[in-house]
């Protein structure tokens, strides 16, 4: 087995490995940024939907009551329009369509999170890999120009930032993703409740249509 080219892997040091940290930090900045502005936009319709949904549950019949949902556009008007579309065919097609627009949105909200999660699991490891490259290097440069010992100290203090900065770019990218995820949970689990008070008012007016 040829060995050539780990060998020059392994002797490249750990900058370039500092390098593309850096340019999964930009990428994590840009996750976090996008979702922050989409979260807050579905959280802001969510609000104004609160209210309106509420309000006109009792007071409206089912068509006045969807165009009211639909004045507030956003994700839980999504749902909850998939549900009213099906009102018609009774209460278990308004529920199975409650399902699939949940499942559709859920994927919406939580898209792009999971290049926070795997860059906060693994930016520690690929930190670390640099840190091995720079103490290999060292080593190796301290065998060739038969140096003392500061030569070696040097280079285990320049690799160990590979390190740092792994830890610096993982630490920010667990906590977004943890509190993004958090919001899209709390988000649906707001709509799901919304979903529940619509289906029992078309179970009651399906009741009261055949009771007459």
């Amino acid at each position: 087995m040829d060995l050539k080219f780990l060998t020059i892997l392994a002797l490249t040091g750990g900058s370039w490995v500092i390098y593309l940290l850096f340019l999964c930090s930009v990428v994590a900045l840009s996750v976090i940024v996008e979702r922050i502005i989409v979260l807050r936009r579905e959280e802001s319709a969510l609000a104004g939907l609160d209210a309106a949904f509420l309000g006109g549950l009792c007071s409206e019949e089912l068509p006045e009551l969807e165009k009211t949902i639909a004045r507030h556009p956003g994700a839980a008007s999504r749902i909850l329009l998939a549900g009213l579309a099906q009102a018609r065919h009774g209460p278990a097609g308004v529920e199975d369509h409650l399902v699939a627009a949940t499942l559709a949105e859920k994927r919406g909200l939580e898209r792009r999170l999971m290049v926070l999660g795997t860059l906060g699991n693994n930016a520690p490891f690929v930190g670390l890999f640099g840190t091995v490259l720079g103490v290999i290097k060292s080593f190796h440069d301290l065998a060739a120009s038969g140096s003392g010992p500061e030569v070696v100290m040097q280079g285990l203090s320049e690799a160990l930032v590979a390190t740092a900065v792994g830890l610096f770019v993982a630490i920010p990218c667990v906590v977004s993703y943890n509190y993004l995820f958090g919001k899209a949970k709390d988000l649906l689990a707001r709509t799901e409740s919304f979903g529940r008070i619509l289906l029992a008012q078309v179970r009651a007016q399906h009741a009261s249509v055949g009771h007459k």
